[in-house]
């Protein structure tokens, strides 16, 4: 705007009745409620170049957590038959089902040290047992959840909480148990596996949801790690500076790192808290989806998940609609990867500062099956080189010598 003659009563009068949040930040900073505020360094959307990650790229539990998903899931079914086997009839038309691309008899074949094949005792069908050692971690699978039913429990609380109405369908949560790290038949046994705080209700066009009724605050990962460094008063639209973790080659233009260092003064809204009073286009309602993808990845077993598979939380959420920018939008706090033929984001507060978010208690269990799906592959590459007395491999199934070679790892990569 310009002014051909301004004065200071023209200006005043210009500012006193100015409906822009910029004008009214000037005038009347003491009156207005932060989150009316429309920060002045706007960001640019300008093209940012995708830079490869090394370290967050070979992280095994990661990038092989898409196998791994149907490998539990057949694993299950045959460790819940009675007599502890089954014929290959009872899954072979089940692959769409298990997210098998192709023979369900082919893909248990690649997985020799968690699937055991003989001969069934009629018309000499292949059936399939598990290994021993795949029944002592399923063994060890289902008293962890067990030992930590309040706090696999906690964790779904706190996704529906997330909620715009604390309500979530639960086909969307069905959905979301792999990333929680629920088992597959949590939904199936409500009774047992919830407390009084959860309610099943009935939602709009015909669907069930499940609802959490609590009315104690509850606080992010952001908020507790802020209070702990005493940057934080636990005030409602308090600024916190998120984390942030540049990867090796990654440089923002300038433009770009202006408006970040005012983005982290802007007020920080919790995940939990209501943000209906919000500007969609403000930065300060930015910064409150940004700490959303934040507290949902703290909760998720990899602190991490498949882009594609969030989309369908945008409904329930209250998240813009294309989300997924927010990713590429902050690439000192997320990493695209695009191993797997697809694109996985992972937060990496969770890789760069491991003291920052408590670790899911079932990601011991799925290394520990990771480790025998790499066993796998030594008796299948022993078997093409006609070789079978070969000895298997006798894999390190404790996790402790594990990472301390991964923070080795990291602080050289650092």
């Amino acid at each position: 705007m310009f002014f051909k003659k301004p004065t200071s009563k023209t200006l005043k009068i210009l500012l006193h009745s100015s409906q822009n949040p910029i004008f009214s930040l000037i005038n009347h900073k003491a009156k207005n409620p932060p989150y009316t505020y429309t920060q002045t360094k706007n960001y640019v959307d300008v093209y940012m170049k995708w830079k490869k990650d090394q370290y967050l790229d070979t992280i095994e539990h990661i990038h092989k957590s898409i196998q791994l998903k149907p490998i539990i899931s057949l694993k299950n079914v045959i460790a819940q038959n009675p007599n502890g086997c089954i014929p290959i009839s009872d899954v072979s038309k089940k692959g769409l089902h298990f997210d098998v691309k192709i023979k369900v008899a082919r893909f248990l074949r690649q997985y020799p040290s968690i699937f055991e094949e003989f001969s069934g005792p009629q018309y000499n069908l292949p059936w399939f047992r598990l290994t021993q050692e795949a029944v002592e971690i399923d063994r060890e699978e289902r008293r962890l959840y067990e030992d930590c039913k309040e706090d696999l429990r906690e964790r779904l609380k706190k996704f529906i909480l997330m909620s715009k109405q604390k309500v979530l369908p639960l086909k969307v949560i069905q959905g979301m148990l792999w990333y929680l790290g629920l088992p597959e038949d949590f939904l199936e046994c409500l009774d047992m596996n919830l407390d009084g705080s959860f309610r099943v209700v009935e939602m709009e066009e015909g669907l069930k949801g499940l609802a959490v009724e609590s009315n104690e605050r509850v606080l992010s990962v952001l908020q507790r790690n802020a209070m702990k460094k005493g940057v934080y008063s636990n005030e409602t639209m308090e600024a916190i500076e998120f984390p942030l973790f540049p990867s090796k080659g990654v440089r923002l233009r300038r433009k770009i790192e202006v408006w970040l260092r005012e983005f982290q003064k802007v007020p920080y809204v919790s995940p939990y808290e209501d943000y209906s009073h919000l500007d969609p286009n403000s930065d300060i309602a930015e910064k409150r989806v940004v700490g959303f993808l934040h507290e949902l990845l703290c909760l998720f077993v990899e602190h991490s998940a498949e882009r594609r598979r969030l989309l369908c939380l945008k409904k329930y959420f209250g998240l813009p609609q294309k989300v997924h920018k927010a990713f590429e939008r902050h690439p000192y706090m997320f990493y695209l990867s695009l191993r797997n033929k697809t694109c996985t984001a992972i937060l990496k507060e969770a890789y760069c500062d491991k003291m920052a978010i408590e670790r899911h208690p079932m990601l011991r269990i799925r290394n520990k099956y990771i480790n025998l799906m790499k066993e796998s592959q030594v008796i299948l590459k022993s078997r093409r080189v006609n070789n079978p007395y070969v000895e298997r491999p006798k894999l390190d199934l404790d996790l402790e010598c594990a990472d301390e070679e991964e923070e080795c790892v990291e602080i050289g990569r650092l």
